[in-house]
C-alpha cells in the first residue's frame, strides 16, 4: 500500500496527493489517515514541499466535499437515501449514516461542516445535508476548508516527522503497509457483509 500510494504520488506530484484525497472524499477505499502521513513522508524526502502536499490534499478533500454538496443541493435528501440505499453496500453507507449527518448538521450549523471533516463517514455526508439544506456555497467552502486544513496538516506532519528515523522506517514500513491494506481490506468487507444488518437497526 505504502508502495502504490508513493508511486502516485512521485509519478503525478502533487497532483497525486490531490487525486487520491478526492477519490477519498468521494468514495473511501482509502483512509486519508494513510495517505496523508505517506505524502508527508515522502515531502520529508525533499520529493515536493510539505505545504504543497498539504495544500494539494486539501484541494483534493474540499473538491470531494463540493461534489457532495452539489448532490444533496441537486438531488434533494430522499433521492439520495435511494441512492444509498441501491449503492450503499458497495460505499459501505447506510441510510442512518446519512441520517445521523443531517442530524448532526441541524444540531450545529457551520461548526458542523467544521468539526464533521474531522471524524470518518462524517467527513464525506456532511456535505450532504449542507447541500439539502442550501446553505451559502462560500460558507459551505470556508468551514469545509478550515476543518480541512486542519485534518491534512496533522496529517502530513505525523508522515514529514517519521523522516528523522528512516532507516527504521524503511526496515517496518513494508510490513506494517501490508498489515494496513489488510486490515482495511478486511474491515471494508465486514461493512459489505454486515450491510444490510446495521441498517436495519436504525
Amino acid at each position: 500500500m505504502f508502495d502504490w500510494i508513493v508511486d502516485i504520488v512521485t509519478g503525478a506530484g502533487l497532483w497525486g496527493v490531490a487525486f487520491l484525497m478526492f477519490i477519498e472524499n468521494v468514495f473511501p477505499p482509502i483512509p486519508s489517515e494513510l495517505i496523508m502521513p505517506l505524502a508527508g513522508f515522502s515531502a520529508a524526502r525533499g520529493d515536493m514541499s510539505l505545504t504543497g502536499v498539504v495544500l494539494a490534499g486539501t484541494a483534493g478533500a474540499l473538491a470531494g466535499a463540493v461534489l457532495w454538496y452539489w448532490i444533496g443541493l441537486s438531488v434533494g435528501l430522499d433521492r439520495v437515501n435511494r441512492f444509498v440505499e441501491r449503492h450503499g453496500r458497495w460505499l459501505t453507507l447506510t441510510t442512518d449514516d446519512v441520517a445521523r449527518a443531517v442530524a448532526w448538521f441541524a444540531r450545529h450549523g457551520g461548526i458542523a461542516v467544521f468539526i464533521g471533516r474531522l471524524i470518518p463517514t462524517i467527513r464525506t455526508l456532511i456535505s450532504v445535508p449542507a447541500g439539502v439544506s442550501r446553505m451559502a456555497l462560500l460558507s459551505f467552502v470556508t468551514w469545509s476548508a478550515l476543518g480541512t486544513v486542519t485534518w491534512t496538516l496533522f496529517l502530513a506532519l505525523m508522515g514529514y516527522v517519521l523522516e528523522s528515523q528512516y532507516e527504521r522506517v524503511e526496515e517496518w514500513m513494508s510490513p506494517i503497509s501490508i498489515a494496513v491494506l489488510v486490515g482495511f481490506a478486511g474491515w471494508y468487507l465486514w461493512r459489505v457483509v454486515t450491510h444490510e444488518g446495521r441498517g436495519a437497526r436504525g
